[in-house]
């Protein structure tokens, strides 16, 4: 018999699963566009610009060599059909755990491929890229066991796996932390603004007044000074995570700081691109999806103790008298 406590935490895991579905079947939404087939190929040379290290360019040379072969058309359709099996399985609840650990595997395939593992790090670069993140995120619906209420697949009720919760909640510190190290960087200290000025181009004009705005603020509040405010944001947020420290007052921060970066420099995901990909492309963004992450470690760090304490107190209760 499960208790109230226990029912708030599977049922938070199960909608924050839910909302990651919907993510992904507006992503495959996007890719049905014709464009997204013709340019698949193209889309494989994220491996090979100017500055990434000479192993991942002859990966991506491998890759794209077989992907030919195969014909990358029939690949394209491949991954369109695979976002939607994963949508639905999110938000259905069928095939889970097997498809959540396929689409963890998939997405670290589109990191290494069309993401160019977030690369190539030179001067202005700001994060891991798109697709780690997606694969984060299956991970935490797999150890969070997020499948086992509000789903069409009937599954034996257990606690959610708390090594693989506080695992994942480390690899994402790692993450911000890598984003950090990038954040100190001089370019990025100097040039903050460029970054909210490059959203602009393409976007509706409700977006470009609302990412002026902010370049207004940031302009009267100094480009530098807010280049410094934002990588120590972040390096506090990457101190909590890897830590488990202030995690309670540090989860809506990092919520509502990756929701401002969602809707400035990447100016909401928009506009999307016919046949693009990651961020103005056929995926709804980067720090959007962080923020799914943040609600699967905030349910766990706020719902946890209860369950814990509500255990620990039945098994005071029946446990016989000396």
């Amino acid at each position: 018999m499960t208790t109230n406590s226990t029912q708030g935490l599977y049922r938070s895991f199960a909608a924050i699963r839910i909302l990651f579905g919907l993510v992904w079947l507006i992503n495959t939404y996007l890719q049905l566009n014709p464009a997204y087939i013709h340019l698949f190929a193209h889309s494989l040379q994220a491996d090979l610009v100017a500055g990434q290290p000479a192993w991942l360019q002859a990966y991506g040379a491998w890759t794209l060599h077989w992907v030919t072969i195969v014909g990358p058309a029939l690949v394209a359709k491949v991954t369109i059909v695979l976002d939607a099996l994963l949508a639905v399985s999110l938000i259905t609840g069928l095939g889970l755990p097997f498809l959540a650990w396929l689409g963890f595997f998939y997405n670290l395939w589109l990191w290494s491929t069309v993401g160019g593992l977030g690369g190539p790090y030179t001067t202005g670069a700001t994060d891991p890229g798109t697709a780690i993140i997606y694969a984060l995120c299956f991970l935490l619906v797999i150890w969070s066991r997020s499948w086992q209420v509000w789903s069409l697949q009937p599954s034996p009720v257990r606690l959610p796996q708390a090594a693989g919760m506080e695992t994942g909640r480390i690899v994402f510190g790692l993450l911000w932390a890598f984003d950090a190290f990038w954040k100190w960087q001089p370019y990025f200290l100097t040039h903050a603004v460029t970054y909210l000025q490059q959203a602009l181009p393409g976007e509706p004009a409700w977006i470009v007044a609302y990412i002026s705005f902010f370049i207004h603020v940031i302009n009267l509040l100094g480009p530098v000074t807010f280049g410094i405010v934002a990588a120590l944001m972040e390096s506090i947020i990457a101190f909590s995570l890897l830590t488990g420290v202030a995690l309670r007052w540090l989860v809506p921060v990092g919520i509502f700081y990756s929701l401002g970066v969602w809707t400035t420099a990447e100016g909401w995901g928009a506009p999307y691109l016919p046949g693009m990909t990651a961020n103005k492309g056929d995926v709804l963004g980067t720090t959007n999806i962080y923020v799914i992450a943040f609600l699967f470690v905030g349910v766990w760090v706020y719902l946890r103790p209860r369950v814990q304490e509500r255990s620990a107190t039945k098994t005071a209760v029946s446990a016989p008298a000396p």
